[in-house]
């Protein structure tokens, strides 16, 4: 079977599940980790006990608004479906589907909102391994090398250069940033304890006044330190 005729049983398909209204009833893109919702819940208990909350991002969409109506049609916005911990951040209720050069396709990928300035679709390396993907790692909005995937929604389809791995992020406002002793763009090491406890290196601080102190790891990342999302870290060298 020649690869469009592939690539189009695979759009048909994805194409009938987005259109399912049970598409988004749960949050398959979740598990094994806590839900959007108790994650946020974690994050503010561990930030009351002083410590860096984490956040684990599983494979996630940002689109600009160009792109959402030309996947969910004219003229659409974004729904909530949970709340994020950081300020005016959510979880769509819209996900799409993410195909490969291998013409495999991932489901269920949530978006993110509100809209942005790009699109760009964050994917862990195991997710890459999937697709047929090398994708470099990148801090989000880097997209000069992305790799080109193919993004199926409900109503349409694009093409475009946007699949990064991102990297290990740490998400701190002006005052946290100073309480710290950090900088914008500064690579940290972060300590992670528990009983797969470990350090990771090559951290990048990101300092914005309209965060709170938050470290973002891939699922992968949190596989390998045993995270559910929430747990508390700390800084180990500046």
């Amino acid at each position: 079977m020649a690869d469009n005729e592939l690539a189009q049983l695979i759009a048909a398909r994805v194409l009938s599940e987005l259109q399912s209204p049970s598409i988004n009833a749960s949050e398959p893109d979740r598990s094994p980790y806590r839900s959007y919702a108790d994650e946020a819940r974690a994050c503010r208990t561990t930030a009351g006990m002083r410590l860096i909350p984490v956040g684990i991002s599983a494979r996630h969409a940002h689109v600009t608004q160009e792109h959402l109506e030309e996947l969910f049609g004219s003229s659409h916005h974004l729904g909530v479906h949970a709340q994020l911990y950081q300020p005016g951040e959510f979880a769509a209720r819209e996900t799409v589907a993410v195909v490969g050069p291998r013409m495999r396709a991932i489901d269920g990928v949530r978006i993110l909102g509100p809209v942005r300035a790009y699109t760009q679709i964050e994917l862990s390396r195991t997710d890459c391994v999937y697709l047929g993907l090398d994708a470099p790692i990148r801090t989000s909005g880097d997209l000069d090398d992305a790799e080109a995937v193919t993004v199926i929604g409900p109503l349409g389809s694009i093409r475009v250069r946007a699949a990064i791995c991102p990297t290990r992020h740490l998400h701190l406002n002006p005052t946290e940033a100073a309480y710290y002793g950090v900088g914008d763009g500064q690579d940290v090491s972060v300590h992670v304890g528990g009983s797969r406890a470990l350090t990771l290196e090559l951290v990048r601080v990101r300092v914005h006044p309209k965060v709170v102190a938050q470290m973002h790891l891939d699922t992968d990342d949190a596989n390998a330190a045993g995270l559910r999302g929430g747990e508390g870290v700390e800084i180990t060298v500046c």
